[in-house]
Parts: structure tokens; C-alpha cells; sequence
């Protein structure tokens, strides 16, 4: 793990991108800070060596952290993702060196399934569509089968991962008078308290009008909506995707969309991220893609800033993270 340091010393850290003041200020109270400051994120070297002599890191889902990085920081004592998700960091590597590694979950719960039902709403109803229509001075008369969308009201949304974001969203869909379905994740309470229906995956795909998806990304979910998947679906479905790219094969979902095979798509996240302006999918009119703003509210992202932050000085006390993903990383120093 590297020398210790005085203890009269600041731990140094280093953050690989600007974050909201309230939790930038609180960690250099405490911490001599670096931040990223430049618009794209910091590259492998350039991330490389602002970490070297670092005590600890707060990483986005833009770094990768690997075996190969964890090992150019001899001194890192905690990892703090500004993020739910982890699946940009070697786990078992942290792990097998010391280094607990820290989340911030259910502060963006809420933002997330705002996010997620106004994605699908706004596919369902053309919303993208009706902006650019009336944009292009293409709005000249009323017309009864101009821009028609589907009903969501009384529709059938199918739940692919019943956790806290989903449980939220189901209870914006009951509000909607929705059938709910859900499939992973099955927390009994969760399902109680929305009237959610457990099924098979496969009839998820078949009944649901809606589908939204809110799994971690991991071996067995990377491209758990691809070809067959699509096929299975109604004409008319629509897929919202507030989890991670990797989730859905994006050339399947692309023929999918261009052969009507499915209603529409409503993208927060995708593969690759981000997504480039020539790329088919941002060019379909029956997709919408968002540059992954599920938190992005001001409130929402100052509080997963406190949350990183209090993880980030947790580590850096040796006491163990508020929300830490590897608690096994505290037995083996007991070991």
C-alpha cells in the first residue's frame, strides 16, 4: 500500500472531475485537493499521474480503474465513485490490494425515475419529434393522424430490475393507472407496495407495452436486449434504458428501430458513451438519445458529491465507507 504519511499531514486526493462546490469545499478542509478541471477527462496517463502519490481517488464512470492504475498508486487507501454504478472499476483488484471502494446510492433515486418516465413519455407521445416538426416549419394545419404516439395510461410497463430506481418508477406508473411487470430484483416489498406482477423475462418481453430497464451492468446483463430479445417484443413497444449501455446490443437495436420491429427507444445511457453525432441512432426519428442526465439534477448531484465525499474521507480515516461496494476488503484486513 505505499509509506505512511505524517500525521500532522493532509491526505492528498485527487478528483477526475469538477464537482458541486458544498462537497468540493468540505473535502479541502480536510484533504490537499487536485481536481480535473478540463472538460474531457483526464486520459490513461494523464490519470495515471495525478494519482501516483495520491492517498485517495474519486473517480467518474469516465475512468477506468484497473489492476494496471491501482498499481501506479502505491499509496491509495479508498476509491470513491461519484456514481451508483461501478462497473468502471476492477473490483477485485481493489479488493485483493486493501482499497475499499464507495457508491453513492439511493440519493438519485428520484431523479433517475423522473428521468425515466419522462423518456418514456416523451417517446410515447413523440414529444422529440413534435419539437423538431414544428421547428422545420412543417406545422401547417391540424391534421387526425398527424405524429400519432401510443396511450400510456391503462398500458402495460414491464420493469427489468425491481430496485430502488425501478420501485420509484412503478409508482409513478401507478399514478398512470399502468399494469406493472417486473423481472430481477424482486424485493417482495417493492412489489407489494406498486401491485407489481413477477414473470419470466421472456414474457416481459411479449406483454409489455413499455419497457425500462434498471440493471447493473455486469457479465450476465451486457447485452441482455439484443436480436432475439427485440424480436420478441410488440410492434409497438417502447424501450427506455436509464441503466447502462452495454445493457442492450445497440447495432440490434438499431435494425430493430429501422424495421419497425419495435415502437421506439428512449437512450440515457448507450454503447459506446458517448455516442457520436453521426451515429444511426441519434438519427432515427423514432429514438431519442439524452447524454446520460439521469441525476442530473442540481440538487440530486450535490448530494451524490457529500455522499462521495464522506465515503472518500471514511477511507482515508481507516473507518469503514457509509456505502462501500467491497465490505470484504474490512475482514480480509482483519484476517
Amino acid at each position: 500500500m505505499g509509506g505512511t504519511r505524517l500525521n500532522n499531514m493532509k491526505p492528498t486526493i485527487f478528483i477526475s472531475r469538477m464537482i458541486p462546490d458544498r462537497p468540493l469545499q468540505q473535502l479541502k478542509i480536510a484533504c490537499n485537493v487536485t481536481v480535473w478541471e478540463g472538460e474531457m477527462p483526464p486520459t490513461r496517463r494523464e490519470l495515471t499521474a495525478a494519482i501516483a502519490e495520491v492517498d485517495g481517488l474519486m473517480s467518474m464512470l469516465t475512468e477506468q480503474v484497473d489492476a494496471e492504475l491501482l498499481d501506479a498508486a502505491p499509496n491509495l487507501k479508498v476509491i470513491s465513485n461519484y456514481a451508483v454504478g461501478y462497473d468502471n472499476i476492477d473490483v477485485a483488484a481493489a479488493t485483493a490490494r486493501g482499497i475499499p471502494v464507495g457508491n453513492t446510492p439511493g440519493v438519485l433515486t428520484e431523479a433517475t425515475a423522473d428521468h425515466a418516465f419522462a423518456l418514456l413519455l416523451a417517446a410515447a407521445r413523440r414529444i422529440v419529434e413534435g419539437v423538431a416538426y414544428v421547428r422545420e416549419g412543417a406545422w401547417k394545419t391540424w391534421n387526425p393522424i398527424q405524429l400519432l404516439g401510443y396511450d400510456v395510461h391503462g398500458a402495460t410497463l414491464g420493469i427489468v430490475g425491481l430496485g430502488r430506481i425501478g420501485h420509484a418508477l412503478a409508482k409513478r406508473a401507478q399514478v398512470f393507472g399502468m399494469k406493472i411487470i417486473y423481472h430481477g430484483g424482486s424485493n417482495e416489498a417493492y412489489a407489494r407496495d406498486t401491485n407489481a406482477v413477477q414473470v419470466d423475462f421472456e414474457t416481459l418481453l411479449r406483454e409489455s407495452d413499455f419497457i425500462s430497464l434498471h440493471t447493473p451492468l455486469t457479465e450476465n446483463t451486457y447485452h441482455m436486449i439484443g436480436a432475439d430479445e427485440l424480436a420478441m417484443m410488440k410492434r409497438s413497444a417502447v424501450l427506455v434504458n436509464t441503466a447502462r449501455g452495454g445493457v442492450i446490443d445497440t447495432d440490434a437495436l438499431v435494425n430493430a428501430l429501422q424495421r419497425g420491429l419495435i415502437g421506439a427507444a428512449a437512450l440515457d445511457v448507450t454503447e459506446p458513451e458517448p455516442i457520436s453525432a453521426d451515429h444511426p441512432l441519434v438519427h432515427l426519428p423514432n429514438c431519442i438519445v439524452v447524454p446520460h442526465l439521469g441525476s442530473a439534477t442540481r440538487a440530486t448531484r450535490e448530494r451524490m458529491g457529500m455522499l462521495a465525499a464522506q465515503n472518500l474521507l471514511a477511507g482515508l480515516r481507516g473507518e469503514p465507507l457509509p456505502n462501500c461496494v467491497n465490505p470484504i476488503v474490512y475482514a480480509k484486513r482483519e484476517a
